[in-house]
């Protein structure tokens, strides 16, 4: 675990361990950790310059996510993400992603859109220049930004986790060329539906572009990235 230094630690614990977690949420998404490696509150207290209490609180609401297994008298083991999960992460989406999109339609403003118009703009630049990174940060924004517009503080929220726990496989799918070409492609279709105002079109859309990005995914094997870490 590196790149991250709390010692200017807050006298608000919960601030604090918003950053605790969260740090160690991505550690795990990202496969620092091997499935059942156990989590040592000593040594990543240390490691984040804080004490043991916020890890011991983060390690506690990663339990709840599911990526955390803590087994009494024994101490706490990573369970992750497997391809399972995975697989279910998609199929959901491609049930809900869209409802965000028609809901957008309805809500979003000028500012946001100006945004999404940004974001094919650099989209197209990173694709020309093979920045992989880039890209991934890009379709992030993409989808938060209509997620916020959805003004569906549950839905934002669901979907905003599904995209964390599969960010591994949908970086990888990005290093195959002809994928993020087409991603984007469908990026622009749908901010044309969103212009529109048009819902239906939107919902259609977007759920089309889960459906190819699952499809990218699962053609590729990808979530086998996922079983050797798990």
């Amino acid at each position: 675990m590196t790149g991250y230094n709390v010692k200017d630690e807050v006298t608000d614990k919960y601030s604090l361990r918003g950053r605790v977690f969260n740090k160690m949420r991505e550690d795990i998404l990202k496969g620092q950790y091997n499935q059942n490696e156990a989590l040592k509150e000593t040594q990543i207290s240390k490691e984040l310059g804080v004490s043991r209490t916020p890890v011991r609180e983060a390690i506690r609401q990663l339990e709840l996510e599911g990526l955390v297994t803590i087994i009494p008298n024994k101490g706490a083991f990573v369970t992750g993400i497997n391809a399972k999960d995975i697989q279910d992460i998609f199929a959901i989406r491609c049930l809900i992603e869209g409802l965000a999109a028609k809901w957008a339609a309805e809500h979003i403003n000028e500012s946001q859109l100006e945004i999404l118009d940004e974001i094919l703009l650099l989209s197209e630049f990173h694709l020309e220049k093979g920045h992989v990174e880039q890209l991934y940060e890009l379709d992030n924004k993409f989808h938060q930004i209509i997620y916020e517009a959805s003004k569906s503080r549950i839905l934002k929220h669901v979907l905003s986790d599904f995209h964390i726990y599969a960010q591994r496989v949908r970086l990888a799918s990005l290093g195959f060329k002809e994928r993020p070409k087409k991603s984007i492609e469908e990026h622009k279709a749908i901010v044309e539906a969103l212009k529109m105002k048009d819902g239906e079109k939107a919902e259609k859309l977007t759920n089309l572009h889960i459906r190819n990005t699952s499809k990218n995914v699962f053609d590729h094997h990808l979530v086998d990235i996922q079983d050797k870490k798990n």
